[in-house]
This record gives C-alpha cells, structure tokens and sequence, in this order.
C-alpha cells in the first residue's frame, strides 16, 4: 500500500555490543541513586563478590572523574577510571569506564532508576565500543556475573541502609 507507514521493531544498532543487567532493589529510589552517587557508599558495595574498592579521587559531577583499585580476591589489583558523562538525579547517569583516562577501549554505561513501587528498578546498560571487546568482558572477565554480583552487593548494602533508616 503506497503510503502507508510500515512499523517495525528492529534490533538496535548496539545489540551485538552491549550487556544489559538489572535488578529489582528494595529500597527508594533516591537512597539507591544515592549510593551509587557518594564516595562513602561506593567503596562498601562496588565491584564483584570478594572484590574490594579503594578510592584514589572522587568528583561526582559532570565531567568529573572516579579513580579506583579493585583489589581482586586473588591479590591482584586493577586499576578503574569512571568519568561521569551525565547525570539527572534520582533517574539517570551516563558514565564512561576503563582502566584509565587513555583506555581506548573505555565503554559507556547507562544506569536507569526507576520507582518500581516502593521498591527501584536499576538497568545497567552497557555499549562496547565493538562486538568483540564486549565477547572478551563476557568470556574472560565474566563480565555479565560480576555485574550481577555488583548489583546483587548493592542491593544488599542499600536494603540494610533502608533497614537501619526505618528503624530510626
């Protein structure tokens, strides 16, 4: 039919790039965006199972930059480089990480939190700058577990935080 608009629903550009995880936390959503908003609170929760973060700077802004160590349960250490892109609290931030400022293999994440009743759903989506950087994070870093983990820590730091503001 000339004319007629033709609807469809295509995949998108980044499907073969990206890693998209999510979770359910019970808690509000602008304590959850705060937790991942403050210094003081990411270095309790971030990172995989048996992973621990220590801080080197902290600006969260715009423009501004996270430099961290993940020390790994193993003993060894990596280097992390997260530089806020943009921010709308309590919905959104946009973040670029790698392992450095240079890292040309840096990704961009897009983390959504959204009321899910009392309860805030988080999406982290993840867009590698190609399909095979984002099969190697998968393959050999574990990539879509350790963000489970990461969320699932966060969940829990959050849900004890909520816990202790309940009971005054």
């Amino acid at each position: 039919m000339a004319g007629a608009r033709r609807e469809t629903r295509a995949e998108p550009a980044t499907a073969d790039r990206e890693i998209v995880i999510s979770r359910v936390i019970d808690a509000p959503r602008e304590l959850v965006f705060e937790a991942f908003t403050e210094v003081r609170h990411l270095s309790r929760w971030w990172g995989p199972e048996g992973f621990t973060t220590a801080t080197r700077s902290f600006e969260f802004h715009e423009g501004g930059e996270w430099e961290f160590v993940l020390h790994g349960p193993d003993g060894t250490d990596y280097s992390e480089w997260i530089r806020w892109l943009r921010i709308t609290p309590p919905e959104r931030i946009v973040l670029l990480h790698g392992e450095s400022r240079d890292d040309p293999n840096a990704f961009e994440s897009v983390l959504t939190f959204a009321p899910d009743g009392a309860a805030t759903r988080i999406v982290m989506r993840t867009v590698f700058p190609t399909k095979e950087l984002r099969d190697e994070a998968v393959e050999k870093y574990h990539a879509i577990e350790g963000g489970q983990q990461t969320l699932s820590s966060l969940a829990a730091y959050v849900t004890d935080l909520a816990r202790k503001g309940a009971e005054g």
